[in-house]
């Protein structure tokens, strides 16, 4: 399907989202939360494989407000140049961030719950989207930078997964205990390590693609969303 036109909640512009519906037409809903790279062909392949399972799959371009239209891949320095760039950009503006998610989340068109789920960047916006929003079920891998905001865990009122890279670089040791320790306290969150991989472990194509953490990790959304969002 092509790319929708959504407004954003602020009233400040509109932005674009890649959107895979199923071939009913309706479903329930999830909201994929791009990696730093955009809303490439990675994150548009997953929106279509949930459409496959039943769900209306929206992945919004949540760098809208920086550069319209970002897909980059993880294949050249420049790319990865322009993704710290971006990400450092995109920080200031996360809270409005969470509120397009939000928004996006009012859209016509869903049947049942909402959920959301996020890879890197997105897994923090996933675990932010668990602590403001009523979203019926989150899930979020190899998430980052959430462990200076573990303050907000107390709002998180519905099941929320958490996938972690136990090698990942971007998310170091001492803050994966300080992540686990503070979210064991919800009952509503289960934080699963997975030991001898990196960041991006499930990126189909990445540097550290490792196939069986990617199918565990992989096997537990189409648990936690069809418990969570009928």
């Amino acid at each position: 399907m092509p790319d929708i036109t959504i407004q954003a909640a602020d009233g400040s512009g509109a932005f674009s989202a890649y959107c895979a519906t199923p071939a009913s037409g309706s479903g329930p809903g999830i909201v994929v939360l791009q990696e730093n790279f955009g809303v490439n062909q990675v994150m548009r392949d997953l929106c279509d494989g949930f459409a496959a399972e039943g769900y209306i799959a929206v992945a919004p371009d949540l760098f809208w407000r920086i550069e319209p239209g970002v897909q980059l891949t993880d294949k050249s320095q420049a790319e990865w140049d322009k993704v710290f760039e971006l990400m450092s950009a995109f920080l200031p503006d996360f809270e409005k961030g969470v509120g397009d998610i939000a928004h996006i989340r009012a859209m016509d068109g869903w049947t049942g719950k909402v959920g959301a789920v996020g890879y890197c960047l997105g897994g923090g916006l996933a675990y932010a989207t668990a602590c403001f929003t009523n979203a019926g079920a989150c899930s979020g891998d190899y998430p980052v930078q959430i462990e200076g905001s573990l303050d907000m865990a107390g709002g998180i009122k519905k099941p929320l997964i958490l996938c972690v890279a136990e090698l990942d670089g971007f998310c170091p040791p001492e803050a994966q205990e300080k992540i686990k320790w503070t979210l064991s306290a919800n009952d509503h969150v289960t934080v699963h390590s997975y030991a001898n991989v990196d960041h991006a472990f499930a990126r189909v194509g990445g540097d550290h693609f490792d196939a069986a953490a990617a199918q565990a990790a992989n096997g537990r959304m189409p648990e936690l969303f069809k418990a969570s969002l009928a």
